[in-house]
Order: structure tokens, then C-alpha cells, then sequence
């Protein structure tokens, strides 16, 4: 197989916009240090509640709290201080469960340079890299900074997301409740148009990424199940029929006992997660699937990605919800948890910076807990930049061939575009939506379920 393309960095100029900087120039430009001074404020904005959280027992307890806050705020203004002055990457030394792996591959990508100083800098190291690289710096931030070592500058966001979604987040709560009660009587084509209609909730909920406003807000405000239809024709790779097949086949096929798995990677808490949640749930009640694993990230990740303390908060959240549906919801999947038919999983390869084809050899456990599923669903743009090595592919290029290697078990990418990234797509597909929609591959407009895997 011929060499993967160069990945996508800072120093790339616009893939259609010759005379400007890259998507990925101008996140490294602009988003991360918005990020990073939103995580300055928030610090500020609590430090009364880390007095008050560590200062009630002594003055010692409060010297520490105030010590602790300016420490964690010094680290980050000195974080974005050297992006914005495109200084070396420099090693992590806060030892955590990952550090040696982070130390080891800014190593590897120190060797690839050919500049006389040989070392990585913000815009001429590939995107992926200093961009988990950053989210990386903020938790060392932190975690170098006892008594708030497990503060979350994210979480005030996140959560604000789910809150200012209700209406949509009930909507949808309703809309499941009343399909489960008459499930058993679907026949398979309504069965069928049911899984589509809510595949489609799980792939627009992914426009709800924090990381792409900078922090801000970007919350579902109107019930998005109206909006269906309106979004059908942003869907550029449609292989909903390769998933529908391989799950209801095998629903008819298998024998008593026999488990059918689906994992779903998750990307984004708040709304994203209550339609991944929702689609989930639709997936034991038809019997399309008997069990499903998710995953999610060990540390506080592109602003809004799902932690085990996000998850739970959030089924918390919906199940002390006073509408009786959305409380109904939370009460099954907390049931589904105790059962076993929900497994949470985190692992901390997924905030590592290496593409997924590297999983086996970096993470040959995880890899071997993915095998063991019948289904693979990738949540959102982050892991469709990792499973396709984040490079310069052309359009063209098959989505299996993007993939370089990583096949542990069928999968398929659930995806709102956010990134100068795309493949599978037809010939001229790609030109033709620059031409009506120069910004396409980045708004978030468009999505695509692309499937891999024997059909």
C-alpha cells in the first residue's frame, strides 16, 4: 500500500481558499487561545468555592486554595503564551498514567523534523497532535495544582448545554416513550424507519460541539425531530442501510442467549449524549441489540466530550426530570446499568494524539475489547479524524483504505463535518459542494454515516 498522505497542520493554507490560513491554522490561531482564556476565567469566576470547598477547615486549607488557583491560572496563561508565540512543544512532566506515551511520541514527531533546530512547534506540527497536545496541557494545569486537582474547567459549559436543551431533551424523551409502548407490534419496515429516524437524531445531536464554538454555547433549542427532513439532503454519505442489515440480520439469526454488542465511542456530553442514549435504548427494545458498551474519555477533552462524570450526571439528570417521560427514561437506562446491559468504559488512548490504526500496537487491550463487538458506531468529528489519520486524503479516496489497517470489528462513522477532512465521496461530489458551499467542510452542516465492514 502506497504511503498515507501529510497530515493536516497550522502551516496548511485553506484547502479551497488559496490566499488564507487552514481551519486548522485558524483553530490553532484563535479557537484554542479563546479556549484556553475561558478556562482562565472559569478558574477565577470559582475560586470562592475552592475556598470555601478547601478553606472551612483552617487558614492553612485556604492559603492552599488561593495557592492552588493561581498556580492552575499561571500554568495556562503561560500555555497560551507560548501557542500564540509558536514556542516548542515542550514534554509533559506532571507523571500521569499517560505521560511516558506523550513524552514518547512528541519524541517521534521531534525525530520526523527536518528543521536545523529539530523541535515541534503550535503551527508546524500536524493539527492532531497539538491540538490533543493543548487539551493535555489544561489537565496537567490542573492536576499540578492540589486541592483543585480534580476540577473540571469544562463542566460549568457542559452542563449549561444539557440545560438550555429541555425542550428538544423532552422531546425527545417523549417520542421514545411513546414508540416503546407499541414496539413489540412494529413490523419490520416500521421497525426499520424507526432505528433511521433516530440514527439521524444521534448524527445531528453532533452539532452540539463546544470545542468548534470555542467554548460558547451551542445548545438544540427546538425539537429536533421536526427538522428531519430539512437535514436529509446534508447527509453526503448514506450507508444507514449497511447498518440496518448487518443488526436485524443478525437479530434473525442468532439463537437464544446469544449476545449481539454494539459499542458506541461517544463524543460530545449535554444533548449529543441524550440522543446517543436514546438511540441506545432503541436498540435493546427492538432487539436489534442485547447489550451496548460505551466509551468515553478519562480526563475533561475538546471542551464538551463525555466523561463518566458527565455520563452519570447526566442519566441523574434525567431521571429527577419532572416530566414523567424524560424521569421514565432515566430510571431505564440507570436499570440498564445495574443489568449490565450498559457498560461505560474509558480508556486512555482516547486522549492520546495517535490515529486509531496505531491502537493495536498502543493499546492492543482496548483494540481486543473492540473486536468483541458486532458493531462499532464513532461518534462525531474527532474520532473520524483519528480512524482516517487526520492526512490530506482526497475526496475519493475509500473510507476502508482512510482507515489504514483499523478494521477490529464492523464500524461506522456518525459524523457532523467539522474539519478540512472527508472521503468516500463520489467523483466530483467534493467540487461540486465547494462551489455552491465554499466553508462545507467545517460548519457542521453536513454529515455523513460511513460505514466499513463486510456487507
Amino acid at each position: 500500500m502506497a504511503e498515507p498522505p501529510a497530515s493536516l497542520s497550522g502551516q496548511d493554507v485553506g484547502r479551497w481558499k488559496e490566499s488564507c490560513g487552514s481551519f486548522a491554522y485558524l483553530t490553532i490561531k484563535d479557537r484554542i487561545p479563546q479556549i484556553l482564556t475561558k478556562a482562565i476565567d472559569t478558574l477565577h469566576r470559582h475560586k470562592s468555592e475552592f475556598f470555601e470547598k478547601h478553606g472551612e477547615v483552617s487558614s492553612i486549607f485556604l492559603q492552599k486554595g488561593m495557592e492552588a488557583e493561581k498556580k492552575a491560572i499561571s500554568l495556562l496563561s503561560k500555555l497560551r503564551n507560548e501557542l500564540q508565540t509558536d514556542k516548542p512543544i515542550i514534554p509533559l512532566v506532571e507523571k500521569f498514567a499517560d505521560t511516558d506515551i506523550w513524552n514518547q511520541y512528541l519524541e517521534h514527531q521531534q525525530s520526523l523534523l527536518s528543521e536545523s533546530d529539530g523541535k515541534p512547534r503550535w503551527f508546524y506540527s500536524p493539527w492532531l497532535f497539538v491540538e490533543c497536545y493543548m487539551y493535555r496541557r489544561i489537565h496537567e494545569a490542573v492536576i499540578q495544582s492540589p486541592p483543585i486537582d480534580d476540577f473540571d474547567v469544562f463542566k460549568e459549559s457542559k452542563e449549561q448545554n444539557f440545560f438550555e436543551s429541555q425542550e428538544s431533551i423532552i422531546a425527545l424523551g417523549t417520542h421514545l416513550q411513546e414508540l416503546l409502548k407499541t414496539i413489540e407490534d412494529l413490523d419490520e419496515n416500521n421497525l426499520k424507519n424507526e432505528f433511521f429516524k433516530l440514527l439521524q437524531i444521534s448524527l445531528w445531536g453532533n452539532k452540539c460541539d463546544l470545542s468548534l464554538s470555542s467554548g460558547n454555547t451551542i445548545s438544540q433549542k427546538t425539537n429536533i425531530i421536526n427538522s428531519l427532513e430539512h437535514f436529509r439532503p446534508f447527509i453526503l454519505v448514506n450507508d444507514m442501510e449497511h447498518l440496518w442489515s448487518l443488526l436485524s440480520n443478525r437479530k434473525k439469526t442468532r439463537g437464544k442467549g446469544t449476545v449481539s454488542r454494539v459499542d458506541i465511542v461517544l463524543d460530545n456530553s449535554g444533548f449529543e449524549l441524550v440522543t446517543d442514549l436514546i438511540l441506545a435504548d432503541f436498540l435493546l427494545s427492538s432487539k436489534l441489540a442485547t447489550e451496548v458498551h460505551f466509551y468515553g474519555k478519562t480526563i475533561p477533552w475538546f471542551v464538551s466530550d463525555t466523561t463518566i462524570h458527565d455520563f452519570n450526571w447526566l442519566i441523574e439528570q434525567v431521571k429527577h426530570s419532572n416530566h414523567k417521560h424524560l424521569s421514565k427514561c432515566g430510571v431505564d437506562w440507570e436499570n440498564y446499568i445495574k443489568m449490565g446491559r450498559w457498560v461505560y468504559h474509558d480508556h486512555i488512548f482516547w486522549t492520546l494524539p495517535h490515529e486509531f490504526c496505531a491502537m493495536s500496537q498502543v493499546a492492543p487491550d482496548l483494540y481486543a475489547e473492540l473486536q468483541k463487538a458486532h458493531l462499532i458506531l464513532f461518534k462525531g468529528d474527532l474520532n473520524y479524524r483519528k480512524l482516517t489519520g487526520d492526512r490530506k486524503w482526497e475526496f475519493t479516496i475509500p473510507f476502508h483504505q482512510a482507515l489504514n489497517g483499523f478494521h477490529p470489528a464492523p464500524l461506522c462513522s456518525i459524523r457532523t463535518l467539522k474539519a478540512e477532512i472527508q472521503v468516500g465521496l463520489q467523483p466530483g461530489q467534493g467540487e461540486q459542494l465547494t462551489a455552491s458551499d465554499p466553508n462545507w467542510l467545517t460548519t457542521g452542516k453536513y454529515g455523513v454515516f460511513q460505514f466499513d465492514g463486510p456487507l
